[in-house]
C-alpha cells in the first residue's frame, strides 16, 4: 500500500481554519482505536483504492493511512469476501522492518453495498523520488555511502520476500514506491500490488482501477516480461537497477519524451565514474530475465559487500536479545565504567601499541546506533544464510483462481539437536479475541536462547505448532511433545480466563 506525502498547509489566518478542519474526526475504527481525518494523501496506484486519509492511532499516539476500498455491489463482495478476508489475515503476518507495515483491517457491510477498510503505516517523510528531485534541484550529488545503504535495504526487503515460500513478487517497484524517513531509514511501499489485482477485479470495486504500468513515466521502472506468464521475481531485480540507477545520477532524463527510452537509461548507466556501481546497475537491467541476479546475490556484490564490523555483529546480538536485559541497562553500565579503563589493547612488535578506553565511546552515539540497528538501517543481510519464511500461499497467487492452488509440503532445512531446557510463553489476545500472540523463549542446553512469536488462530492446535517448530528446526524432536503439552495448557488457561495478557515458566529436566 503506497503513501505519498500530500504537501501540508502552512501559514496563519484562514489557513488554521482549513488545519482544523482537516484535522476533524469523520469516522472511527469499531475498537475506538484508529480515527478518520478529513485530510487526504495521494494514494500510489494501488488496484481498487477509493480513498486514502490520515487518521490517529489513539494507542501509539502516530499518524497512519486509513483506507477504504468500496464495492458498489454487494453480491459481487459476497462472492469474493472469503478471498478478501484470507487476503487481509495474510498481509498482517509479514514484517520486516524495510517494509510498509500493515496494521489492521475491517469489513462496514451496507444494504446495497460494502466497504473494506485497512490502516497502513504512515510515512511522513516522503517518496524517494521526493527526495532526488530537492537533492538535484540544491544542485547537490548522491553520497556514495548512503546510496549503498539504500541499495542494501531495499535488497534486504526484496530478499525477505524472494524467499518466502513460496516467494512473493512486489511488481511494482518503483522511486515512488520506496519511502526514505529522516533518519535515513529505507521502506518499500505497495508490496501487495499484484495481490490486490488478482482478489479486486475491475468491475467489483467503485471508481476506475488505474495499473501503475498506465503512467507513462513509470513505464522504464517494468522489464520487458512484465506482465506475461513467465515473469518471476527478476522483474522486482529489474526495477531496482532503475531504482539504483536513479538514485545515483538523481534523475534519468528523458529528453523530452514521455517515456524514458532505453538508450536513455544506457547513458545513464554509463555516466556512472565507479566501475563496480556500473557494473552492479547494468546486471540488474539486463534484458534477459534469466541473466539477472537474484536479491540475495546482489548483497554479496563487490560494490555492497563488507565483513561486518564486531560492532555491527554485536550490536545485531544485543538488540536479538534485548528481552533478557533490563530496561536502559546500556545507559546504566556505561556509567558504571571508569572513563579512564582500558576496554581493548592492540600490541605492536617494535613500536607502542594502541589502547582504547571507554572515554572514546560517546554513551549517546551508541544509544542511537542500536536504535537505528533496531529499525533496519544496517541490515546483517550478508553475513549468513537466512532461513526461508513460510508465508501462506495466498500472498503469492499468480492470475490462477485460489481455489486450485496446492501448497506444498516444504522439505526440512536442517535439523536441531539442542535439547530445550527451559520454556516461557506469554499470550496475549486482541480486544475481539480472534487472535491471540504468541511469545515463546526457549533457553537451551548450551545457554543460548531463542525467541519466537506469531499469532495463533482459535482453530490453531498446540501439536500442529510444535510439529512446525520441529519442521523448521527451532526445536528437536525430543521435545515436540513436551512443549506440545506445555502450549496446551497454556492455552487452555488463557482461553479459560478474562482477556487480556498471560505468561508462565516451565523449567524441563
Amino acid at each position: 500500500m503506497t503513501m505519498s506525502v500530500q504537501e501540508r498547509n502552512s501559514g496563519s489566518g484562514g489557513k488554521e481554519d482549513e488545519s482544523e478542519d482537516e484535522s476533524e474526526i469523520l469516522e472511527e475504527s469499531p475498537c475506538g482505536r484508529w480515527q478518520k481525518r478529513k485530510e487526504q494523501v495521494s494514494q500510489g496506484s494501488v488496484p481498487g483504492i477509493e480513498t486514502a486519509s490520515l487518521a490517529m492511532d489513539t494507542e501509539e499516539g502516530v499518524e497512519v493511512v486509513w483506507n477504504e476500498v468500496l464495492f458498489s455491489d454487494r453480491k459481487v463482495f459476497n462472492a469474493l469476501e472469503d478471498k478478501i478476508k484470507a487476503m487481509f489475515e495474510n498481509l498482517m503476518q509479514v514484517e520486516h522492518p524495510n517494509i510498509v507495515k500493515f496494521h489492521k483491517y475491517w469489513l462496514d457491510m451496507r444494504e446495497n453495498q460494502a466497504r473494506v477498510i485497512f490502516i497502513t503505516e504512515y510515512m511522513s517523510s516522503g517518496s524517494l523520488k521526493q527526495f532526488l528531485k530537492k537533492t538535484k534541484k540544491n544542485h547537490k550529488t548522491m553520497n556514495v555511502k548512503a546510496w549503498k545503504r539504500w541499495c542494501t535495504q531495499i535488497l534486504s526487503a526484496l530478499s525477505y520476500l524472494h524467499s518466502c515460500d513460496p516467494p512473493i513478487i512486489h511488481g511494482n517497484l518503483t522511486c515512488d514506491t520506496i519511502f526514505i524517513q529522516h533518519n535515513g531509514l529505507i521502506k518499500i511501499g505497495s508490496v501487495w500490488h499484484r495481490l490486490f489485482v488478482n482478489v479486486f477485479p475491475e468491475a467489483s470495486v467503485h471508481g476506475r482501477v488505474r495499473h501503475h504500468r498506465d503512467e507513462q513515466r513509470n513505464l522504464h521502472f517494468f522489464s520487458p516480461e512484465y506482465g506475461s506468464a513467465e515473469d518471476d521475481y527478476a522483474i522486482d531485480i529489474f526495477s531496482f537497477g532503475i531504482c539504483a540507477l536513479e538514485m545515483a545520477v538523481l534523475e534519468i532524463q528523458a529528453n523530452g519524451d514521455s517515456v524514458v527510452s532505453k538508450e536513455a537509461i544506457t547513458s545513464a548507466g554509463q555516466s556512472l565514474e565507479d566501475p563496480l556501481m556500473r557494473e552492479f546497475t547494468q546486471s540488474c537491467v539486463r534484458h534477459e530475465a534469466k541473466m539477472r541476479p537474484t536479491a540475495h546475490d546482489l548483497l554479496f556484490h563487490r560494490v555492497l559487500f563488507e565483513v561486518h564490523s564486531l560492532k555491527l555483529l554485536a550490536a545485531h546480538c544485543f538488540i536479538n536479545n534485548q528481552y533478557l536485559l533490563p530496561e536502559n541497562c546500556v545507559e546504566e553500565k556505561t556509567k558504571s565504567f571508569d572513563p579512564n579503563g582500558i576496554m581493548a589493547e592492540i600490541e605492536h612488535s617494535g613500536r607502542p601499541g594502541v589502547q582504547l578506553k571507554y572515554s572514546h565511546v560517546s554513551p549517546l552515539e551508541l544509544d542511537k546506533f542500536l536504535e537505528d540497528v533496531k529499525n533496519g538501517i544496517y541490515p546483517l543481510m550478508n553475513f549468513a544464510s537466512a532461513r526461508p519464511h513460510p508465508v501462506p500461499r495466498a500472498l503469492s497467487l499468480s492470475q490462477e483462481p485460489m481455489e486450485t492452488v496446492k501448497t506444498p509440503t516444504p522439505e526440512p532445512q536442517e535439523m536441531e539437536t539442542r535439547r530445550v531446557v527451559q520454556m516461557h510463553c506469554n499470550l496475549e489476545s486482541n480486544e475481539e479475541g480472534t487472535r491471540t500472540h504468541l511469545s515463546l523463549f526457549l533457553k537451551m542446553d548450551d545457554k543460548l536462547h531463542r525467541q519466537l512469536s506469531c499469532d495463533l488462530l482459535p482453530t490453531d492446535s498446540s501439536k500442529d505448532l510444535a510439529s512446525e517448530l520441529v519442521h523448521y528446526a527451532f526445536i528437536s524432536e525430543e521435545d515436540c511433545e513436551k512443549l506440545a503439552r506445555f502450549l496446551e495448557d497454556e492455552l487452555s488457561k488463557h482461553r479459560g480466563g478474562a482477556p487480556g495478557s498471560s505468561g508462565a515458566m516451565f523449567p524441563m529436566h
